[in-house]
């Protein structure tokens, strides 16, 4: 297995830099090969999909004083022999995406040295930058090796390993686990035996009888909540200035870390608990729905046979929590259950899962958007830390800002730390959240648990406990089939699907969106060509309140009296239906 071809040209230039490249061999694995995992299989799809620099993961790891260039070495070649993960590719033909993996009993990677006569002022930050930039480029599953690592020396003395990962192979908790085998290795500690499923012996529970009834189980609820609940957390006028990309907001906490203790223990409740709920309740109240539906990343590492499996376990849970109750202390209560729940959902074919999503939201007329993410790291036995320098130890509440990065969601947390300081790092849409609004809403969780600490709190003043507020639709939004939607966006993305031609929407809360449609000269026009060229255009119109009508209707010629509902609906109906089958729409 080699790694990846160019890699010198993705780091950021630095004077006084000497590289050189150290081929590293291994040898005395055990050669095997099978099935993915449904983790590996879900990733592997977003791999060949998303961009390079969103999906791979990075990470730093300091070098204790006193190790040499071949210490580094020797503890970089026991990883890969102890994990078969890291000795693991995807063979595939072009074009194709992999169905097995095969894990190579030797096999050799490299290791890129960087040396340097001086460092910046920040070595630490430097080599955070290094490790970022080596993310961009896609991993090449059949053959490369999953790690590309960068040490970095100073006149030769290692100081830090700066590597970007294939999220194949590993998801944030499994870096951590290497992290912290590669610092023991270098102390000389002799490491047991690894406890945890390896790849393939994971793929083989997950296609056993029990298994696929759990994926069937998993499947079943995830479609619960799909036909049910808000397809967008997020759906607002703002939502039409996203551009994809955010900054990373660091809050550290020491008020927050001590409210969050003395709420769990007001409530008797855990605290990874008590910090979820109050999560929720400050999302839905933000984005002004009834629910909320969060997926919660790290759950299939919960498990003792899979806590430090070097391996891709990041498959979703998703979390429904309805808000609609009278206080915080209630909503803990639900919270417990409701994530129980979710995690128990959270091992499913990926594959399936889609189809059934792509389903049932043709069906729903909507976009399943994951626009709401929270991973709460903190609870697991290896934590996946910021290698940013925590300067910040001991501030009572400091937020801080890092680089931009692609967002693939609207609202992305991960709780790193909840003692001494609730550590937390947020990525908010921009478009959605100004600065000062993604700092409030940090401020207001800390507000939200020092108030949960102190006694039990109404939800409906949750704006005067924490400062954030609800957002703002306008008259023309309405709640249809449990989703905010914007008729005028609507009448506006179904004209422009349809090359212009003059449409009305007719709202009623309970039969939902119809569309009128003056067909004019277009004879060949349907409901169901309206509908599949609407349904074509709604993931572009994200968070904006586009769903597609219930009924469509086809009149000759807009009325005289524009955009009245009464005049629409007293006009000759062409044809009708709902465009969702064929076998609905009847001639007049």
């Amino acid at each position: 297995m080699n790694s990846a071809a160019g890699k010198d040209t993705m780091r950021p230039n630095l004077p006084h830099t000497t590289t050189t490249t150290v081929t590293v061999a291994y040898a005395g694995g055990d050669e095997r090969r099978g099935p993915l995992t449904m983790g590996q299989a879900n990733m592997v799809r977003c791999i060949l999909r998303d961009d390079p620099e969103h999906i791979n993961n990075h990470d730093v790891w300091a070098i204790p004083p006193g190790v040499g260039p071949d210490d580094v070495v020797d503890a970089l070649r026991a990883l890969a022999l102890r994990h078969e993960g890291l000795r693991t590719t995807f063979p595939h033909a072009p074009g194709s995406a992999p169905v097995e993996q095969v894990v190579a009993a030797e096999g050799t990677f490299t290791v890129t040295v960087l040396d340097h006569t001086e460092f910046p002022e920040e070595p630490a930050r430097y080599a955070e930058s290094v490790a970022r930039a080596a993310r961009a480029g896609r991993f090449a599953l059949d053959r490369e090796f999953p790690l590309r690592i960068s040490l970095l020396t100073l006149r030769g003395v290692p100081v830090h390993a700066a590597l970007a990962s294939s999220h194949a192979v590993t998801d944030g908790s499994a870096l951590a686990v290497l992290r912290e085998e590669f610092l023991a290795l270098l102390a000389g500690e002799e490491l047991p035996a690894p406890a945890s499923f390896a790849p393939l012996d994971l793929a083989a529970e997950e296609a056993s009888p029990t298994g696929k009834r759990k994926s069937e189980a998993s499947l079943r609820y995830w479609e619960r909540i799909i036909r049910t609940e808000p397809q967008e957390m997020f759906a607002e006028p703002r939502a039409a200035g996203a551009d994809g990309r955010a900054r990373q907001l660091t809050l550290r906490s020491g008020r927050g870390a001590r409210a969050l203790a003395a709420a769990a223990g007001r409530t008797g409740n855990p605290e990874a608990t008590v910090l979820l709920a109050a999560w929720c309740a400050l999302v839905a109240h933000r984005a002004g729905q009834d629910s909320c539906v969060t997926a919660v990343p790290t759950s299939n590492r919960f498990h003792a046979r899979s806590a430090r499996s070097v391996n891709t376990l990041s498959q979703d849970a998703l979390l429904c929590l309805d808000v609609r109750v009278p206080s915080f202390d209630t909503l803990v209560r639900k919270t417990w259950g409701a994530a129980l729940n979710a995690y128990k959902h959270s091992q499913f074919d990926s594959v399936r899962l889609w189809e059934m999503i792509d389903g049932v939201t043709g069906e729903r007329g909507s976009h399943f958007a994951r626009d709401v993410v929270f991973n709460d790291v903190s609870v697991l036995p290896a934590t996946l830390l910021s290698t940013v320098p925590q300067e910040h130890v001991g501030a009572e509440l400091d937020l801080t800002w890092g680089p931009l990065q692609a967002l693939p969601t609207r609202m992305l947390a991960f709780t790193y730390e909840t003692t001494p300081q609730l550590h937390i790092s947020l990525w908010a849409d921009p478009a959605l959240f100004t600065p000062g609004e993604a700092e409030g809403f940090l401020t207001g969780l800390v507000r939200l648990l020092e108030a949960a600490a102190a006694g039990d709190v109404a939800l409906d003043s949750l704006s005067g406990v924490t400062g954030v507020r609800p957002a703002e639709r306008g008259p023309d939004w309405v709640r249809v089939d449990g989703c905010w939607v914007s008729p005028s966006a609507v009448r506006e993305a179904l004209s422009g699907a349809l090359g212009g031609l003059p449409v009305h929407i007719d709202t009623d809360r309970e039969a939902g969106l119809t569309a009128y449609m003056a067909r004019g000269g277009d004879t060949s026009l349907t409901p169901d060509g309206a509908h599949e060229a609407l349904m074509a255009e709604v993931p572009a119109h994200g968070g904006t309140g586009v769903i597609a009508p219930r009924r469509y209707v086809l009149v000759e010629s807009p009325p005289a009296e524009a955009d009245r509902s009464a005049a629409w609906r007293g006009l000759q109906i062409i044809e009708e239906g709902t465009g969702r089958s064929r076998q609905v729409r009847h001639e007049h």
